[in-house]
């Protein structure tokens, strides 16, 4: 069986290569191995590989810059799944990876996959119309929050500004789930594995705010010597922090119908932070 990786080098991407069941041959795909903006440049790639699988882990994922760039974003996140699909046809299926930001966070509580969505900014609306170009024999895998030792994310943002600062800010009023990338990963090749097709969500268990994380995120660096003291972290409102895009106060996603096929495999987020932080340190 033959799988095509798409953004290998994120940290995601890393996670689906270093999870890969045996018996699948993984096809690693940066962006200067494929430009997701070129349909005929995927069309040619599936083509030539003829996958059984292909695992979109790549996405433009930069929120805020998407209000001001929503043609890039929309041909990354609607465009490329939709070249994917044509041109896998029946021969072959598309994990999409989608997000929280598909829906508007009024809900106040945990979102169903078939639930409405509403995205309330560039970046949410360009991820949902990827989820409908998918098509209907796709797996759509939505997450929320990300992280993973060595990557781009707020966990590494946080270390990095509680090093230069005494004091941090941060918005204690958006609600969701962190995310840790190689429970993704291995959720993705479970869902692949049952060959599901559909919605699915997949989160940590537990819940936070933005300032609860980064709470923990002191507390458990510190603990394994990554910080070598905890600044005075503040909670504030979102509209003491405003940013070019919008976000949902309450995104957290309903990962029942997830667990019920695969079990009860996903650990609390607390706990999964603790783990990447001992891997960000062995990382030096």
């Amino acid at each position: 069986m033959k799988a095509l990786i798409t953004g290998v080098n994120g940290q995601l991407g890393k996670a689906l290569l270093a999870d890969a069941p045996a018996g699948w041959t993984c096809v690693a795909l940066d962006r200067a191995a494929l430009d997701l903006t070129d349909t005929d440049a995927i069309a040619r790639m599936v083509d030539a590989e003829q996958p059984d699988l292909v695992l979109n882990a790549a996405a433009y994922t930069a929120v805020d810059r998407a209000e001001g760039e929503p043609d890039l974003a929309h041909a990354i996140n609607a465009c490329a799944p939709e070249a994917f699909s044509k041109a896998l046809g029946n021969a072959g299926r598309l994990v999409q990876v989608s997000t929280d930001f598909v829906f508007d966070g009024a809900r106040g509580h945990a979102y169903l996959p078939d639930d409405i969505r509403n995205p309330q900014s560039v970046y949410g609306a360009s991820k949902a119309a990827g989820e409908d170009a998918a098509g209907d024999k796709a797996i759509i895998v939505r997450t929320s929050w990300v992280y993973a030792a060595g990557g781009a994310n707020f966990v590494r943002t946080m270390l990095r500004l509680m090093r230069e600062r005494d004091e941090l800010r941060v918005v204690a009023d958006q609600i969701g789930s962190p995310t840790w990338a190689q429970g993704l990963a291995t959720t993705i090749w479970g869902l692949a594995a049952k060959d599901a097709t559909g919605i699915w969500h997949h989160r940590d268990a537990g819940i936070a705010s933005w300032y609860d994380f980064a709470v923990a995120i002191a507390e458990e660096a510190h603990a394994v010597g990554l910080l070598a003291r905890i600044p005075s972290i503040h909670p504030i409102a979102t509209s003491e922090y405003p940013t070019p895009a919008r976000r949902p106060a309450f995104s957290v996603l309903d990962v029942a119908a997830t667990r019920g096929v695969l079990g009860d495999i996903s650990a609390h987020w607390r706990s999964n932070l603790r783990t990447m932080l001992k891997e960000e340190k062995a990382l030096g």
